[in-house]
């Protein structure tokens, strides 16, 4: 059975195991009802696998009260012609727990589709349309904010549902096949968001439902875009020769036989894999393939829309991280001042994860003041403000390195003083 991805995202976000939920529950059972339940973590085990699909009524409404939404937005699916039971009654929904008030603001933020009302009614390409919307949002907001919880529990909320829809009415065989591309795009950019928040288990879990969405959609295009995020998740945990399989297989796919641009993004991904590998050669090698790559590609071929953030500046910018990989801190600045200039507006994270990697190709140069100046202009200056883990840790990459190499500095005395209170927020 599929297991039930949609509650594993919640209960991530609550930061909720399976015998933290199940004691959560039993709680909320004694509230609801005067006496305390029986729940254990196998029966929690048993929802997340699909293996219990609609949990008994009084499991349900705890459910319920617990995370603030209707078993059915939990990924609970009822028994077929049976009517979905009422949700929590408002006196009993006050009770909800403390720890409730952290997934609430993404419950409210995935506002997605309504399930078709009549049973076994025919599902349309408007259906997918309204879901391709979604998608193009989704991915708009990672440009802007990056990974981030919220953003990966959306997406498997979305990815549930295309699922869903799969399951409540009939269609022909186009509209299942973009159902199971938009299922697997969807959970693609779970994937990503769980490696822009440098959660790598989490990623992985991703990766290989997303892989399985892909091939039974049969889009050669989501498995390039998924071979992609494999490859920068290996180079993540350091498994480099992973990296370079799965960037050869991107580079081997159909989409880039047919288009010199995903072609050239494979080719870069490979060099950036080589060079984390230290395999300078082959990473200049492959780098000089996907310049000329991008250069040969039509600028106005019609793509994907999530392959929309690989233009010049993205090229600048993996050719950069190519060259600091192989030691080339100079040549990795000059790229990146390019990638800087020519970033288009609403691409946010990646400016400020371009500055960071600026700063620290100036400080391995010798530039330390001018290193602290970039860096600074990476940090927050709203309240609340906050960036990507992905970057957050090439500041604390930069931090020690500046450390170690101009400990006296007043540089570096003006940097702590304004990174260490963010550090803290």
């Amino acid at each position: 059975m599929t297991g039930n991805e949609l509650l594993a995202a919640r209960m991530a976000a609550a930061g909720l195991r399976q015998h933290e939920l199940a004691q959560a529950l039993n709680d909320e059972i004694g509230t609801l009802t005067s006496r305390p339940g029986t729940l254990q973590d196998r029966h929690v085990r048993n929802w997340l696998t699909g293996r219990t699909r609609w949990p008994q009524e009084r499991q349900r409404r705890a459910l319920e009260a617990v995370f603030g939404c209707t078993a059915q937005e939990l990924g609970f699916i009822p028994p077929s012609r049976s009517t979905p039971p009422p949700s929590v009654p408002p006196e009993e929904s006050v009770r909800r727990r403390t720890f409730a008030g952290k997934v609430i603001g993404l419950v409210a933020a995935t506002a997605l589709p309504p399930l078709p009302t009549a049973s076994y009614r025919r599902i349309g390409m408007s259906d997918t349309e309204r879901l391709r919307v979604a998608f193009a949002e989704l991915v708009a907001s990672d440009n802007a904010t990056g990974g981030t919880p919220s953003l990966e529990t959306r997406a498997v909320a979305f990815a549930h549902h295309a699922m869903e829809l799969q399951a409540v009415g009939s269609a022909n065989q186009r509209v299942r096949a973009r159902l199971y591309e938009l299922a697997a795009a969807f959970t693609g950019t779970a994937l990503w968001a769980a490696v822009d928040s440098c959660e790598p288990e989490r990623a992985q879990r991703h990766l290989e439902r997303a892989m399985t969405l892909a091939g039974l959609s049969g889009s050669a295009e989501i498995t390039l875009r998924l071979w992609g995020h494999a490859g920068i998740l290996a180079r993540q945990t350091r498994q480099f020769n992973d990296a370079i399989a799965a960037a050869t297989a991107a580079r081997a796919s159909a989409a880039c036989r047919r288009d010199p641009r995903f072609r050239s993004l494979a080719h870069a991904r490979l060099a950036s894999a080589y060079a984390g590998a230290k395999q300078p050669t082959a990473a200049l090698r492959a780098l000089e393939h996907a310049i000329k790559a991008f250069d040969g590609a039509d600028p106005h071929a019609d793509r994907p829309v999530w392959m929309g953030f690989y233009d010049r500046a993205e090229l600048q910018g993996l050719s950069a991280l190519v060259h600091a990989g192989v030691g080339r801190h100079d040549e990795a600045e000059a790229h990146l001042h390019h990638t800087l200039s020519l970033l288009r507006p609403g691409f946010n994270r990646n400016r400020s994860y371009y500055r960071s990697h600026l700063a620290l190709a100036q400080l391995r140069q010798g530039e330390a003041e001018q290193a602290c100046t970039t860096a600074l202009s990476v940090l927050p200056t709203q309240p609340g403000g906050s960036l990507t883990e992905r970057t957050s840790r090439l500041l604390t990459e930069f931090t020690g390195e500046l450390n170690s190499v101009a400990p006296r500095a007043r540089c570096t005395t003006e940097w702590m003083d304004q990174y260490r209170p963010r550090r803290l927020q």
